[in-house]
């Protein structure tokens, strides 16, 4: 340790002069933002570190654990085989959203090793998130209602891992506007406060994780062989918030006791979870249920500097500026192919086309429904249709011969939102669910003025290994393979598919930003979400500038792929408050460590672009050939017929995929003897992975 001046390391590894100092919001030398990382430090003696140490040459301590990584381009240390008792940060990483991540280890002397973690809630300035209970009496009802929602979804998988106990402990919980955000992980032990720490003896009593784990991996052998490990049940949760709803709004206060008593009897079982998850669910469903929302989409897709085709499709495009059809403005989807141009093309376009025409019948169904369905049936449904899509470029994979890397697929982001009709004191009305289906690496953001969340988790190999316990994630961005995919569709059947389904509630202003990675790579979003959100808020951009703006940054700054991006944006603020919007983020907005960028100029409106058009060769695949010119777009029936994919309805639903699956068969016949074509040399950067079941959504 060292009291000596430090400076922030530029993360760019080809600056010449990476020595900045701290404060500066880019690179002196190469003008690549600087990236500020607060990390909070868990060990034997780190609060008594005293502030602006620097500890192991690298990391300057800001405040009590609270320190800034100085070279965060660096990978930090990190044991070969990590201690056991550590592992649940890493196999519920895709809880990332609520959870911290591990980011390494420090030594502090001989006997004494700091756990650092990154993801936590920290802000710009190096201060930790307000509590939620410190917040709670100044919320609405539906964030009430909603933070306890995230709770307890959480609540199954960490028990799993022993760790429970970190619901449970007020000062742990902390909240970032809608989101909740858990301080560190404790393990379920009589004494209080036992973060997963480690010491030097844990690096030689380790156990090697386990390879092809389940749907929950198996818990740390540590925890088990813990004589003083406590087992918590539903009852201990409903102690913890029963102070909380106390001082919870009236509208919600007597429906949330009820629940908390039927916490406090009920099983903790899959049954008795159930039942509590109906109940909550239904009380969010009514509360977001009464809030107004308005909802603008607006999407675009660029073939980008150094490409001579697009593979990338989405939904919408603006370069189909008479698209009216029944999921606007509540769909945004992008399809990022990969096969070569040729299938790549063709996979990104089926996939976009079918899962077009599977939505209007999901929106009509639920539009006409009066019982709200749990958001567990909703994945199911979401899913099914993915499958649906993934076996038909499957198929026609196999009709054309393409074998391993020769596959055509595509990966997906998705984002629907829901009009599930609900019963409220003023009547029924549609609440604001938000469903995000994923596969692959394309990105889904949530932005407002004050912070940028990223919502998915990419399907690749540094996920994967995060996942199995084998590495951080910093140290596994590090191999050669680090970015390859691990799933697309298309590419296998789908068996061995793994969708990702989440469902969040729109209860604040706020952007969607649906992106593939043209535009998400090298943290392009993280760099520039600020100048490029705010013109929106204060009304000085369109939607279809801020569209052209993001095409631009990942054309400039990155230019090596396609780039699609799709905007949704929510307003649920009451209109006669909009008027003060401008004042009140200026009055709001959270200070940053770091001076914000100075303000691009609006863009110029986008210029008309010819119609797309596939090559001839895609054409020949993904149409027959007396049929040039793709078909009219596709509306259901304004009568009955939505009712028929009603989910109480499972066989009905079946006997439509059937017809569905004979009409794809019959042209995929068609395909095959009309035309042969020659697969592209290109090839998709799928390994071939190990499958790895993810566990339950939250």
């Amino acid at each position: 340790m060292s009291s000596s001046p430090i400076y922030l390391q530029c993360s760019n590894p080809t600056c010449l002069h990476p020595v900045n100092p701290i404060g500066q919001s880019v690179c002196e030398r190469c003008q690549v933002p600087l990236v500020y990382r607060h990390l909070w430090a868990i060990g034997d003696g780190v609060r008594q570190i005293p502030v602006n140490t620097v500890v192991g040459e690298r990391y300057l301590v800001k405040a009590p654990q609270i320190w800034l990584d100085t070279n965060p381009g660096t990978v930090p240390e990190v044991p070969e085989v990590l201690p056991g008792r550590i592992l649940p940060y890493l196999h519920l990483y895709p809880h990332r959203l609520h959870i911290p991540e591990l980011h390494g280890l420090c030594p502090l002397s001989d006997k004494s090793i700091a756990l650092l973690l990154d993801n936590v809630p920290i802000d710009e300035t190096g201060a930790l998130l307000p509590s939620l209970e410190s917040v709670w009496p100044t919320v609405p009802p539906v964030r009430q209602v909603y933070w306890l929602w995230q709770l307890f979804q959480l609540w199954e998988p960490l028990n799993h891992y022993g760790v429970a106990l970190s619901l449970l402990l007020p000062e742990n919980v902390r909240v970032q506007g809608w989101r909740v955000r858990l301080h560190q992980l404790l393990r379920n032990r009589q004494e209080l406060e036992m973060p997963l720490a480690i010491r030097r003896e844990d690096l030689d009593d380790r156990e090697p994780p386990p390879t092809l784990p389940p749907s929950f991996p198996p818990p740390d052998p540590a925890a088990s062989r813990d004589v003083k490990a406590q087992t918590f049940l539903l009852k201990d949760l409903a102690e913890v918030w029963l102070p909380w709803i106390e001082q919870a709004h009236a509208t919600v206060k007597a429906p949330l006791r009820a629940i908390c008593a039927a916490m406090q009897t009920a099983a903790d079982t899959e049954l008795g979870l159930q039942t509590i998850a109906t109940q909550l669910n239904h009380l969010l469903l009514e509360q977001s249920a009464q809030l107004p929302v308005h909802i603008e989409v607006v999407g675009k897709t660029d073939t980008g500097p150094q490409r001579s085709h697009n593979e990338d499709a989405c939904y919408p495009d603006s370069r189909y500026p008479d698209q009216n059809d029944t999921l606007r403005p509540r769909v945004g989807i992008i399809c990022d192919g990969i096969g070569g141009h040729e299938g790549g093309e063709v996979a990104s376009r089926r996939a976009l086309d079918d899962l077009k025409r599977l939505t209007e019948y999901l929106l009509a169904d639920f539009q006409h429904q009066t019982n709200p369905t749990l958001p567990s049936e909703v994945a199911e449904q979401l899913e099914s249709r993915v499958r649906v899509v993934n076996n038909v470029i499957a198929e026609q994979n196999d009709a054309q011969g393409r074998a391993m890397r020769q596959r055509m697929g595509t990966t997906l982001v998705m984002a629907v939102q829901l009009p599930q009709q609900v019963e409220t004191p003023s009547g029924v009305r549609s609440a604001h669910e938000l469903y995000l289906v994923h596969v692959g690496d394309s990105r889904a953001y949530w932005l407002t003025p004050n912070y940028c969340h990223l919502l998915t988790l990419d399907d690749d190999v540094a996920t994967r290994e995060v996942r199995l316990g084998r590495s951080v994630y910093q140290e596994a961005l590090e191999r050669p393979d680090g970015g390859a995919l691990t799933q697309a569709l298309g590419t296998r059947d789908a068996d061995a598919l793994q969708p990702t389904v989440q469902r969040f509630m729109v209860e604040e202003d706020g952007l969607l930003l649906l992106c593939s990675d043209g535009l998400s790579d090298n943290d392009r979003v993280e760099q520039a979400w600020q100048q490029l959100t705010l013109p929106v808020f204060s009304g000085k951009w369109s939607l279809e500038e801020a569209v052209q703006a993001w095409i631009d940054v990942a054309n400039q700054r990155n230019g090596h792929d396609n780039t699609s991006v799709v905007l949704m944006r929510f307003v649920v603020t009451p209109a006669s408050t909009l008027p003060d919007l401008e004042p009140d983020l200026d009055r709001e907005a959270e200070p940053s460590a770091t001076p914000a960028p100075s303000m691009p100029p609006a863009p110029a409106s986008p210029a008309s672009e010819a119609e797309f058009e596939l090559t001839e060769a895609s054409r020949a695949l993904l149409y027959d050939e007396d049929e040039p010119t793709p078909s009219p777009p596709f509306r259901p029936n304004p009568g009955p017929s939505p009712e028929f994919l009603s989910p109480q309805k499972p066989w009905i639903l079946g006997a439509i995929v059937a017809v569905i699956a004979g009409l794809l068969g019959f042209l995929l016949w068609s395909l095959v003897n009309s035309t042969t074509v020659t697969p592209s040399g290109e090839s998709p950067s799928l390994p071939l992975p190990e499958t790895v079941s993810p566990p339950p959504n939250p």
